[in-house]
């Protein structure tokens, strides 16, 4: 976890691409944003249908304590990044009262044309270059996506600028269990298991694609480690990791009130 103490640079070279890139799906980083950003639009329709049956009904409880544990709080002004369907600034509205803001990005125009049933603010955008104004928000989610993002130190970086001092950060992710007996389980479930269910409630066969490449981008992600000190190369301070489950990342951390570029490490 970060500290308060002196400001010093990074030794730790930060993480750019969140993975390495997948032959199976495309040959470079400039093809993995069309081929993810397609394969998004043609799995919205699909995509809160799928996400209910696949977390037996609990995803959105589980979506909601999140927050919580991150400290979100009534009154707050959130921005959610790839926002998707809407399921997890659903829930932040939730917590948010009237008083509250959420506004959501997302790169997919159609993931964002099935969120806007729910009456969200929504801006079509990359997570690395977001067009709104530095210290504009309070608090910052990203569910799920980490993964899907082409740069996480750009990224990152580009959190800590929207967040007024003292802003909190909140990044879900799924990662596989450390032992090898989870981590099989886990593999089977999640590679083999979930893409076949998936072709019995999807309408479209880029949704099963889709399932099937999420296990993909999460047994090949950085290792959760680097993640943190890559926050923490961004500027965050109190950058912690914690689990759920043995499956469900929780990546949090508050915008320093230091200088722009300064960066906190802890040394102990």
């Amino acid at each position: 976890m970060a500290s308060d103490g002196p400001l010093i640079s990074a030794v730790n070279e930060p993480v750019r691409a969140p993975h390495p890139i997948l032959p199976a799906y495309y040959g470079s980083d400039e093809a993995k944003r069309d081929f993810v950003v397609n394969l998004f639009d043609a799995s919205a329709t699909d995509y809160d249908r799928v996400d209910r049956f696949l977390s037996f009904g609990y995803g959105s409880w589980y979506r909601q304590q999140a927050l919580l544990r991150a400290g979100l709080e009534p009154g707050m002004r959130l921005l959610d990044v790839a926002v998707g369907t809407g399921l997890l600034a659903r829930e932040a509205r939730l917590i948010l009262g009237e008083a509250g803001d959420v506004v959501g990005v997302d790169p997919s125009a159609r993931m964002l044309g099935a969120a806007k049933a729910d009456g969200l603010a929504l801006v079509r955008a990359r997570g690395e270059e977001l067009p709104f104004a530095g210290a504009a928000f309070d608090f910052l989610s990203v569910g799920y996506a980490l993964r899907h993002l082409s740069d996480l130190g750009a990224a990152f970086r580009e959190f800590r600028r929207l967040l007024r001092p003292g802003g909190r950060l909140l990044l879900l992710e799924m990662t596989p269990p450390s032992g090898w007996l989870g981590h099989a389980a886990f593999k089977a479930y999640m590679g083999g298991v979930v893409p076949w269910l998936t072709r019995f409630v999807a309408r479209r066969p880029e949704t099963t694609t889709l399932y099937r490449y999420y296990w993909h981008t999460i047994e090949a992600c950085e290792a959760p480690s680097r993640i943190v000190e890559t926050l923490e190369a961004a500027g965050f301070t109190h950058a912690e990791r914690s689990v759920e489950y043995g499956i469900f990342s929780e990546y949090r951390g508050t915008r320093s009130r230091g200088r722009a570029g300064e960066i906190r490490i802890n040394r102990s």
